[in-house]
């Protein structure tokens, strides 16, 4: 099942490259860019993270946190990580359990997707994006929406 704007999301809990567990329910009260990507170390993936890397400080002014998600291990989290000074956790989802739980199909039924979600402090989606090609293109989308909730909120 595929979640859609407006669905709250489900509870999750995964750990991190380094071993820390996160959960939904400790950022309550905070929004969350939460990004699916297919793979450590490839080009496309690189780029994006590295993009979340780079606006990371307009995230935080913006009032949210950023995690990316892959079936990537530990391990390779932690050197993909480390490889590009990432500030924001990346979630081992080895089982994909998290994206079965979001509904990110795979593409061409093979190449695991990659899907941004926006969610507001309340756990709401409030914007989904997908494009697997233009990695750059779901950074921009994110700070478009946090901006757009940002500016209803001082309605």
């Amino acid at each position: 099942m595929s979640l859609k704007v407006g669905s709250k999301i489900p509870d999750f809990s995964l750990i991190d490259q380094s071993g820390c567990e996160r959960s939904n329910k400790d950022i309550q009260g905070q929004a969350l860019v939460l990004f699916f990507y297919p793979k450590d170390d490839t080009p496309g993936c690189t780029i994006e993270v590295c993009g979340f890397r780079d606006k990371y400080d307009l995230f935080k002014i913006l009032g949210a946190e950023v995690w990316g998600v892959s079936q990537g291990s530990q391990l390779s989290h932690l050197s993909f990580a480390n490889k590009n000074k990432l500030q924001y956790p990346l979630l081992c989802d080895e089982n994909n359990s998290l994206r079965k739980a979001f509904g990110v199909s795979k593409v061409l039924g093979m190449i695991d997707g990659r899907v941004t979600y926006i969610i507001d402090s309340k756990g709401i989606i409030r914007h989904i994006f997908e494009d697997l090609l233009n990695g750059p293109a779901h950074i921009k989308e994110a700070v478009r929406v946090l901006k757009e909730i940002q500016n209803h909120v001082n309605d």
